[in-house]
């Protein structure tokens, strides 16, 4: 398949009215290219037809590619009533409900991410990490010595555990366990190899199967336990003296004294949940894949320094991107891209992977040398995407990458650990996540150092 879009080398492409090429494939085939080849064939792409690609699947019709950080550029400060990224999220509808942050677009966008801004920023972040620390203590506690387990699987119940503090603001007890089990039940499914078909199924009307079904089902038990939550915290006189996203969620009014609804709050805080909870797990659990790997990263990462630590995790996260790709779609009128005008109706998506891996940008790309990000000429906001970026970056960017760190910090401070295969995982793609084939199975080979 490469072979058929490598040869013959194209021209440079000049300036022209309309859209860009594409490889003349069935979109069968393109489909095939994308599951099976994955970077490879978004390379060979590349090559052949430049850094802006028209392509098409089985699951979208017609679709533009993006390969350069000046094209991401270009688009991410690009005019959002013109270019709608809720619209590209239309997938994560029916799990996070309508009236998320990730689907909204125009001013009703705008309004929402300020309400949810202050929490993840400044010092109620900083306050968080005893949290983030305490819950990784909680979860090395339990794990075996000299015997394999899943450190993807681990750092879910790691991530769900903080999520369910800083944001839902439970503490331990029977009631954090009730929304706990009903938040994973719920999630589950969605991480699993046929969630994106799930997620696809729900998204078209078609929630009749078994598997629909059994999602929906436990849905309605989270959005009954957080409604009544809503409820509860509203009556209640102390609010204002709770630090959790939840309790500034209902307080956080707009310039005109208005609110979040009941409804607004809930797919705010299941948006909050599918983006920190999931993503984070599968970011930590390629970073322990990559660090276990990689002795000469893993000793000097050892020695915990936080600037070095926030290294690992970018360089994690550039070459095990978590999720694919962040879309536009295109509205009001087409948008001029590289020389090409995109249609009306026709998503524009960069390629995180493709981009991360360029060897024009990252030398020696494969290869995990945490290095480059503290360099003087460290990878721009345009050549690192892991988080999307513009108006539209992901809220919770800083907030992941701290627990990261912090994690990682307090894993490597207790912990002796080394991989249970001699191969990195591969790659595998879930409903909305990459994530590592296997579940990153590692053994601790020693019982932890004592928490501190």
């Amino acid at each position: 398949m490469a072979t058929t879009i490598d040869t013959p080398p194209a021209p440079a492409a000049a300036a022209a009215a309309g859209p860009p090429p594409g490889p003349p494939l069935p979109r069968w085939l393109q489909t095939l290219g994308f599951v099976v080849g994955g970077v490879r064939f978004l390379d060979a792409v590349r090559r052949r037809y430049g850094d802006v690609v028209t392509l098409g699947t089985t699951f979208d019709e017609r679709f533009v590619m993006v390969f350069s950080p000046e094209l991401v550029k270009q688009l991410f400060q690009g005019p959002p009533q013109q270019l709608h990224a809720g619209e590209a999220n239309a997938l994560l509808g029916p799990i996070v409900g309508h009236r998320s942050v990730l689907l909204l677009d125009g001013p009703e966008h705008l309004r929402h991410r300020r309400l949810m801004s202050p929490p993840f920023h400044g010092r109620a972040m900083l306050g968080w990490i005893e949290t983030m620390r305490e819950s990784t203590d909680a979860e090395i506690d339990g794990w075996p010595v000299g015997e394999p387990f899943s450190m993807h699987a681990s750092m879910q119940t790691l991530t769900l555990r903080v999520i369910v503090r800083a944001v839902f603001g439970y503490e331990r007890g029977p009631t954090a366990d009730e929304l706990s089990a009903a938040l994973r039940a719920m999630v589950e499914p969605l991480g699993s190899r046929s969630g994106l078909m799930l997620a696809a199924a729900l998204v078209r009307g078609r929630g009749r199967s078994g598997s629909a079904q059994r999602f929906e089902a436990r849905k309605q038990v989270v959005d009954q336990l957080l409604h009544a939550e809503i409820t509860r915290r509203r009556a209640d006189p102390d609010l204002a003296d709770h630090d959790d996203v939840f309790s500034t969620l209902l307080l956080a009014e707009d310039e005109h004294g208005e609110r979040l609804t009941d409804g607004e709050v809930r797919d705010e805080l299941l948006t909050l949940l599918l983006a920190g909870h999931e993503t984070t797990a599968t970011g930590l659990a390629w970073t322990f894949d990559l660090l276990l790997h990689e002795p000469r990263v893993m000793a000097r990462a050892g020695e915990r320094e936080d600037a070095y630590l926030n290294a690992v995790v970018k360089e994690a996260l550039r070459i095990r991107p978590v999720i694919q790709g962040v879309g536009r779609v295109v509205r009001e009128r087409p948008f001029e891209l590289g020389g090409y005008e995109i249609p009306v109706g026709v998503e524009i998506n960069p390629s995180i992977r493709t981009i991360h891996r360029r060897g024009d940008l990252f030398p020696e790309p494969a290869r995990f040398l945490p290095e480059r990000f503290l360099s003087d000429d460290a990878p721009d906001t345009y050549t690192w995407i892991p988080f999307g970026g513009g108006t539209r970056r992901c809220l919770g960017a800083s907030f992941a990458t701290i627990e990261m760190r912090a994690v990682l910090s307090r894993v490597l401070e207790r912990c002796r650990l080394q991989a249970a295969d001699p191969k990195q995982a591969k790659p595998q793609m879930r409903a909305i996540t990459v994530a590592p084939k296997g579940g990153v199975l590692v053994i601790q080979t020693e019982p932890p150092a004592p928490a501190g």
